[in-house]
């Protein structure tokens, strides 16, 4: 189960509306107890992209190393990834799967012109993902 604040769901909302048309990524902090996952903080992420960024993102290692040492300041750690599907289900791809870890949330957020359209979360099991439920 993964526990996400109106605050820091309004925060990921903004980060990817304002990225539309383009995937939009970043890092999820917080902290994990038993099977719940808290996001206390969200960071956003360049992508790396260049190619075909309105469907894939590459996340900015350096980005990626500051969230970590974020977490690490604040006592949290990395519980996840987020990112933007742009006219798009908020379903992993085989592209998402391919590069994802085991017991990290990835938060997918699907984005037309009108808005935010799903957010949805899923963990990797194995090799293939199951959802996880936001509360």
């Amino acid at each position: 189960m993964l526990k996400i604040s109106t605050p820091c769901q309004s925060q990921l909302h903004s980060f990817i509306t304002q990225g539309y048309p383009h995937e939009t990524c970043g890092v999820l902090l917080g902290k994990q107890n038993n099977n719940t996952r808290e996001i206390l903080q969200i960071t956003q992420a360049k992508n790396l992209n260049e190619e075909k960024p309105e469907v894939r993102y590459d996340l900015d290692p350096k980005d990626l190393l500051k969230a970590d040492n974020l977490a690490k300041e604040n006592g949290w750690e990395i519980i996840g990834i987020w990112h933007s599907h742009p006219d798009h289900p908020a379903k992993p791809s085989e592209t998402d799967r391919q590069g994802a870890w085991s017991n990290w949330s990835y938060v997918i957020v699907s984005v037309t012109q009108q808005g935010i359209e799903d957010t949805r979360s899923w963990l990797l099991n194995g090799e293939e993902f199951i959802e996880e439920e936001i509360i």
